[in-house]
């Protein structure tokens, strides 16, 4: 009984810590603003970055990384206090990298108002595949500087981590979990960028230029 109230305290802790929403902090904290008012309205790195510039975004983006990362990393003193068999580290990494991804999108500190969790989600495949995060994190750059849309940058490299766990020997794990979790984040990133998509098919999306345009 003392062992499932560890594991649940761990869970609430990583869902606390992804709701601390960096891009409201910021916004407010340095420059007097609430980033869910400007821009496209979401509380993440992306619309910081158009918001308040490259610094404010970058900073935000590479604190949720890292609480991401953080609140998944929990997992580990389940087993460096015996709580839970080694065997079972990546499966409760799962658990509490969903809890700080869902405190990221559903912050109790913001009225369940928060942004849509994609570098949170990063910060928690660092913890779990860090190999796979940067090829991840490669594809989203690639992606990006191709077409210049974040949000279809962020849906295919979601994907690409499922996909690289299949078919990649290097990635292979031995807790087909992980796959099945690899699919529903994707499928929960579509879902939180189903208006991103619509705006995509209908030629609206904003477009981020990573690399500065030349001016004729």
């Amino acid at each position: 009984m003392t062992e499932i109230l560890y594991i649940i305290l761990g869970a609430i802790v990583a869902y606390l810590m992804g709701s601390f929403i960096t891009a409201i902090w910021y916004g407010k904290q340095y420059h007097g603003i609430d980033i869910r008012t400007c821009g496209s309205g979401n509380a993440g790195a992306t619309n910081t970055f158009r918001v308040l510039g490259k610094r404010a975004g970058t900073i935000v983006m590479l604190i949720d990384i890292f609480k991401g990362w953080l609140a998944t990393s929990l997992a580990i003193l389940l087993v460096r206090f015996d709580i839970i068999d080694p065997v079972q580290l990546d499966v409760y990494k799962l658990i509490y990298g969903l809890a700080a991804v869902t405190g990221h999108i559903f912050p109790i500190f913001e009225r369940f108002k928060g942004g849509k969790g994609i570098a949170t989600l990063l910060g928690m495949v660092f913890s779990i595949q860090f190999e796979a995060a940067l090829v991840c994190l490669a594809v989203f750059l690639i992606v990006l500087i191709a077409s210049k849309y974040v949000s279809l940058g962020s849906i295919i490299s979601t994907l690409s981590f499922p996909l690289m766990i299949i078919f990649i020997p290097r990635f292979h794990t031995e807790t087909p979990i992980v796959i099945v979790f690899g699919f529903a984040i994707f499928l929960m990133v579509v879902l939180t960028h189903k208006k991103n998509i619509k705006r995509l098919f209908h030629g609206e999306e904003n477009k981020t230029y990573l690399i500065p345009r030349k001016n004729h």
